[in-house]
């Protein structure tokens, strides 16, 4: 059995939509003051971006995480699985009394939790995998099992 991973373009398409649907509802329904966007936003949990490939012996997997300092960000590993969160707080900074004042007019910057859980088709080595992290991307390499590849064959029947 053949088994490749699939390009999933579309999953792009539908996160987009469902953000849009939560804020819908959201300023729809809920409260003012649970309804602004800065208050969601700190606590909503995001995806991050991922490329993942593989070839025979390992996995090569990438993350985005821009703006994530390195010692915020966790994996774990599993025979089969890999969890990786992360998190980025708002700045706290010193404000005079005429930023006291002041409001967003806009922010898109995305405080919070990060979390993506990431399945693997194939036993992996998970004391054997290397990370690294540089400018807002994390890289992860994972040796896969060796496992006996054997050919089909035709089982008789009696």
């Amino acid at each position: 059995m053949n088994t490749n991973l699939i390009i999933r373009e579309p999953e792009l398409y539908f996160d987009s939509l469902h953000h849009e649907l939560n804020n819908f509802l959201r300023d729809t329904f809920l409260h003012p003051s649970f309804a602004n966007p800065l208050n969601v936003k700190k606590n909503s949990i995001w995806r991050p971006a991922v490329e993942i490939k593989q070839n025979d012996n390992e996995y090569k997997i990438k993350v985005q995480l821009p703006g994530v300092d390195k010692d915020d960000i966790d994996v774990e590993l599993d025979n089969d699985f890999m969890t990786i969160t992360a998190e980025i707080e708002e700045e706290k900074e010193q404000k005079d009394e005429q930023e006291k004042n002041a409001k967003f007019h806009t922010c898109e910057f995305r405080y919070g939790k990060y979390q993506r859980t990431i399945s693997f088709d194939e036993p992996i080595k998970a004391s054997e995998a290397q990370a690294e992290y540089k400018n807002g991307v994390l890289k992860i390499s994972i040796p896969k099992v060796n496992t006996e590849k054997t050919k089909s064959r035709k089982l008789e029947i009696s």
